[in-house]
């Protein structure tokens, strides 16, 4: 992530606001000005490491004068008592910035924690575990960002993205008397040749209207593995396929077998657990 974009400073400063950070009694009337120290970021638990250029923005943002050093990569392997990133100069600095600091770094962390047990569980077949818009609000590039760094891929970024059509663009037409295939139709006609589209199907019969219209993309939706398998027959090589809708680490594997390209995960951002991190302050 080699340069934060305007969207991420802006979230920095929101969770700053957010905590008062600038009006911290307990370090405003404790810790004298000119005390100085070394804060530590350590790993306490296994996963793999994301957003440290994040963090040490927090820092930054809190005083300038900090010295933020990361001893590792985004994308790296932790086990506990790993030394992540080492933050030096006023002490009172380091403790009003350490929590918002954690807590993206612990987020990001769980999600390409998270996502690297999907793309470990897949090894061996050509399926991509890829990511949803199902992020916390503000959240996005992180998040995103984070799947790549677990071995991910991302989906759309946002609606600009590119044609989903969904069950709902399919109801909302049906209403006009459009069967999916004419929707489908419809949007191809409309599109930019630079946007791809892709219908969302939950049976064998609209795969095959789906594949008769000309989508390029066809998402297999809530499917179960034995039926995912009779559409990837019937689709071939003639769309890229994505399997979507309630796969987890216990069944991603059986889908992944079934020759889809593509696999989506909404857990890995709208229910990702944090990775357990800490920074530990230390006085040389």
């Amino acid at each position: 992530m080699s340069q934060l974009p305007p969207e991420v400073y802006r979230l920095i400063d929101a969770a700053l606001s957010e905590d008062e950070t600038f009006n911290d009694p307990t370090t405003g009337l404790l810790i004298p000005p000119d005390v100085t120290g070394i804060g530590m970021l350590r790993a306490k638990a296994v996963g793999v490491l994301a957003g440290l250029e994040v963090a040490g923005a927090v820092f930054h943002r809190v005083d300038s004068a900090l010295r933020f050093t990361a001893l590792l990569d985004d994308g790296a392997a932790l086990t506990p008592g790993t030394d992540v990133a080492r933050v030096e100069g006023s002490a009172a600095a380091i403790l009003r910035a350490e929590r918002i600091a954690l807590n993206f770094l612990q987020r990001m962390s769980g999600i390409a924690s998270d996502t690297n047990r999907y793309v470990q569980a897949i090894a061996g077949c050509p399926a991509r575990i890829v990511d949803t818009r199902k992020t916390a609000p503000g959240h996005r590039y992180l998040d995103k960002y984070a799947v790549r760094m677990g071995g991910g891929h991302n989906h759309r970024l946002n609606l600009a993205d590119g044609i989903l059509i969904k069950d709902n663009h399919i109801e909302a037409l049906g209403s006009r008397e459009m069967g999916l295939k004419e929707v489908v139709q419809l949007a191809l006609a409309r599109a930019s040749h630079t946007i791809k589209v892709e219908v969302e199907v939950e049976s064998l019969a609209a795969a095959q209207e789906a594949l008769e219209a000309g989508a390029h993309i066809i998402m297999l939706d809530n499917m179960p593995a034995p039926l995912m398998r009779q559409a990837m027959a019937l689709i071939g090589d003639r769309a890229v396929v994505e399997a979507s809708g309630g796969i987890d680490l216990d069944t991603v594997r059986a889908v992944a077998e079934t020759g889809v390209h593509l696999i989506s995960v909404g857990s890995l951002t709208h229910s990702t657990q944090a990775l357990d991190l800490s920074l530990d302050l230390e006085f040389p």
